[in-house]
């Protein structure tokens, strides 16, 4: 019988790779780093090629070795994923989950629907990671996390999804502004205005553009945000006005602010919030389970 590699051997090399480091690696690893080393070594004597370049300072990957990690990912994703079965079939709520969430939706949704989740599922430990949604798919793709509460329409491959909520967007402005007089604001309108937005990355940006067909418009953006409650400082202080998820809204973003809320009128421009996970996750009862806990939270918290 051929030998081949150990899941630890594996473990070890990807995570030299992804940090060029052996010291680093060893700490995410939680070993030593001669056992690391060690590991590394009896990987690259069974193969019997070298996989790293090594000098006394620093520590890269061969041409091999990087395209042997990117294939030891996906044989380690699928070994977790055997004992996510196992552990599922025991009980779907109960045991370790690693949530992302992107900024957008994580300070306002997360403090509503906690409480129903640890009510519904005390058994369950919720890790959250907050980041941006591509930064989130490629942590979920490499099995860093089991799912990630995001907002779409956004490209995603090979991801199932779950939606949880339509989050419909408002114009926001001072009370003195023109576009204030009406019950609602024209995206048109909208368009014409000094439109405060995210910087690029933030997928909120697109789905506020896109929702409000404001992609092809005129606009003016004077200035790109890092969040939504520096946006709303700025609107605030008479940079110009934005538009807000309705999620932010509710959650009490503009409290303390002299600022008005205006709906777009037309069909509502919204974006989606859903649950999502890999396609050969073995937790799916669990994700559809938190999913329908999630949706069933936000409805009875509807105004």
């Amino acid at each position: 019988m051929k030998p081949l590699p150990t899941l630890r051997q594996l473990r070890y090399l990807v995570a030299v790779v992804d940090r060029c480091h052996f010291g680093q690696a060893a700490d995410a690893c939680l070993v030593s780093q001669s056992t690391l080393s060690a590991g590394i070594q009896e990987l690259e004597d069974l193969l019997g090629t070298p996989l790293l370049e090594r000098t006394r300072r620093t520590v890269m990957p061969t041409p091999l070795g990087r395209e042997i990690a990117e294939r030891a990912r996906s044989l380690l994703k699928d070994a977790e994923d055997l004992v996510d079965i196992t552990r599922a079939a025991a009980d779907p709520m109960a045991g370790p989950l690693h949530l992302g969430v992107i900024p957008t939706i994580g300070p306002f949704l997360i403090p509503r629907v906690m409480p129903d989740l640890r009510t519904s599922f005390p058994n369950l430990k919720l890790y959250l990671r907050e980041d941006q949604t591509a930064r989130l798919l490629d942590r979920l793709n490499s099995g860093e996390l089991d799912a990630a509460l995001l907002a779409l329409p956004y490209p995603m491959g090979d991801i199932e999804t779950l939606d949880i909520a339509e989050d419909h967007f408002s114009f926001v402005c001072l009370p003195e502004h023109r576009l204030c007089a009406s019950a609602t604001a024209h995206p048109i309108d909208v368009a014409m205005e000094d439109l405060l937005l995210l910087e690029d990355g933030h997928c909120l940006r697109d789905h506020a553009l896109a929702a409000c067909a404001l992609d092809s418009a005129p606009r003016n953006t004077v200035f790109q945000g890092t969040s939504l409650h520096t946006l709303v400082q700025m609107v605030a202080n008479g940079l110009g006005v934005t538009l807000l998820p309705q999620m932010a809204v509710e959650s009490g973003i503009l409290r303390g602010l002299n600022l008005v809320v205006r709906p777009l009128d037309g069909e509502r421009p919204f974006r989606r919030i859903a649950l999502v996970w890999r396609r050969t996750s073995g937790r799916k009862e669990t994700f559809r389970r938190l999913g329908a806990t999630l949706k069933a939270s936000l409805e009875s918290a509807q105004p």
